[in-house]
């Protein structure tokens, strides 16, 4: 069994904008990475694929072909008050304490990196997967991360050393679980 972790191709946003959970588009790169994103997967042995809910992942999600299911927990970061705000405009007497203990500070109206690692092992951890499928998770670099930093025994704090660009794949090749 296989799970192909894929990110969202480039978000339609000025670079320096937190933009977490909101709901921006793609550029008109879209295409081309998408073309690239199916060269390094199997399509045609896909039995699920799931998406986070915003656009940019849903665009990609359509483009194998079957349906697909979005799951919440598989959004980015809520960045709350910060939401489509430049980085340079937060307050640093809010900026300064969740950059200081991003994992646990939970940020203004919105959750910190463990609450979103609650959830994405969560969703992880319901999969009912069998031995020979191979599936799609279409998601954000936040959520993956936050997996990854989990599977390969990563302390969370350090799980930026994982890097993860746009249009990025990562299988994870797991093991059926015993009866």
């Amino acid at each position: 069994m296989e799970i192909y972790l894929v990110r969202h191709t480039t978000p339609n946003i000025e670079k320096g904008i937190c933009y977490g959970q909101s709901d921006i588009g793609i550029t008109n790169s879209f295409a081309s990475e998408v073309e690239k994103i199916h060269q390094q997967i199997p399509v045609t042995e896909i039995s699920r694929v799931y998406s986070s809910p915003l656009q940019r992942c849903k665009l990609l999600a359509k483009t194998f072909n079957m349906p697909f299911t979005t799951d919440p927990r598989l959004k980015e970061m809520d960045f709350g008050d910060w939401e489509l705000q430049a980085w340079d405009d937060i307050p640093t007497t809010q900026l300064n304490p969740w950059m200081k203990s991003f994992v646990t500070t939970q940020v203004p109206n919105g959750e910190s990196y463990v609450m979103l690692q609650d959830r994405i092992l969560n969703f992880y951890n319901s999969l009912h997967i069998g031995s020979e499928e191979k599936i799609v998770v279409v998601t954000h670099a936040g959520p993956m991360r936050a997996l990854l930093a989990h599977i390969r025994k990563i302390e969370l704090k350090d799980s930026f050393t994982i890097k993860i660009g746009y249009g990025d794949v990562i299988v994870i090749p797991t093991l059926p679980k015993k009866i």
